[in-house]
């Protein structure tokens, strides 16, 4: 029996990518990256229960530019995947699923989680 070598559903090389393909995406990493983040906060925790010196090392690593990066990575996600959440319960109540309401919602989500991520570190 010959082997047929053609992909059997559409496959990513002819697949049109769209603006609400990468929301989806990033949504569902936003939530992966969002299980990082809670395990850093019990890591936090963790050094505050165990002692001075253990808690001033993560407070150095935290001030550092890594930690600092991680820090408002992870504000951001926890914010983008909110805004997000709310705009998926919109759907819910089905409201938004015409193409240009759910573009202009899901950019309406990007900018606020950018802004409202700017304005926590900013203050």
């Amino acid at each position: 029996m010959e082997k047929n070598s053609s992909p059997l559903s559409p496959h990513i090389q002819i697949y049109k990518w769209q603006f609400s393909s990468l929301l989806s995406i990033t949504h569902r990493l936003t939530g992966l990256i969002n299980t990082a983040g809670f395990f850093l906060i019990v890591l936090w925790i963790l050094f505050l229960a165990l002692g001075p010196e253990y808690y001033n090392f993560y407070q150095k690593f935290l001030r550092s530019f890594v930690g600092k990066f991680i820090l408002v990575g992870f504000t951001w996600s926890f914010v983008y995947h909110m805004f997000n959440g709310i705009r998926h319960l919109s759907w819910d109540f089905g409201y938004g699923y015409e193409i240009k309401t759910a573009n202009l919602s899901g950019i309406i989500v990007l900018f606020l989680s950018i802004l409202t991520t700017f304005f926590i570190w900013i203050i």
